[in-house]
């Protein structure tokens, strides 16, 4: 087996390094866009604006009720048809990604948000702060705390819900294992280097989220 694994590595190594490009490339997107996204989303739902909360609650309702590769397969059937502008397959895949996280990562944060002291908010209206500004300077701040761990678990998933992409065409680590299955006629091996790397990548980010909600418990004491 370790020879299989070495001969693979050695002749299709770079199949799996420009799908790791992919992977990480798709993940770091999705991560970045779906969290702005989130954050917006739970300032509406929790906002004053009626139309803007029922909105936000049918965009996580379908969201959250339909199986992401459906929703994979929609973006990229439907969305170049209906956008007025031309934009790629590739772009359409992210898309839905982007949206997909959104939906999670807003619940996330909504429930941080919710579980701030109401009481600061009034303190800071009084001290003459407004909703914006209490929001950014008080509330997430707390909030970010509060979420952390669960918002890192959302983003390991991200990552992992990147591989989806492969079914559709993009060449991330899934479609490199299919590719190089493809090419020895061993499928057990490719995926077991493409696991390898998921489980490197998610590690990582695990140590990473872990990093910073050690930093964040350090500056509660200051």
């Amino acid at each position: 087996m370790w020879e299989n694994i070495l001969k693979i590595l050695q002749r299709y190594g770079d199949v799996y390094l420009e799908g790791l490009a992919g992977t990480l490339w798709i993940a770091a997107l999705t991560v970045v866009a779906g969290t702005v996204i989130g954050i917006i989303l739970a300032v509406f739902r929790l906002g004053k604006c009626r139309p803007c909360e029922w909105f936000v609650r049918f965009y996580i309702w379908i969201i959250r009720g339909t199986p992401s590769l459906l929703q994979l397969y929609f973006f990229y059937l439907f969305l170049p048809k209906v956008l007025p502008i031309e934009i790629s397959e590739t772009e359409s895949v992210v898309i839905a990604l982007i949206i997909s996280a959104g939906a999670y990562v807003s619940e996330i944060i909504r429930a941080g948000i919710q579980a701030v002291d109401p009481g600061q908010t009034e303190a800071a209206s009084c001290l003459g702060l407004s909703r914006a500004q209490t929001l950014r300077f008080i509330i997430l701040p707390q909030a970010v705390k509060n979420i952390l761990p669960a918002l890192g678990n959302e983003f390991v998933t991200l990552v992992k819900e990147t591989s989806v992409a492969g079914y559709i065409g993009l060449r991330d680590l899934t479609k490199a294992s299919d590719i190089v299955a493809s090419r020895t006629y061993d499928y057990f091996v490719p995926l077991i280097l493409a696991a390898c790397v998921y489980l490197v990548i998610v590690l990582g980010l695990t140590k990473l989220v872990r990093m910073f909600e050690r930093r964040l418990a350090q500056s509660d004491y200051r």
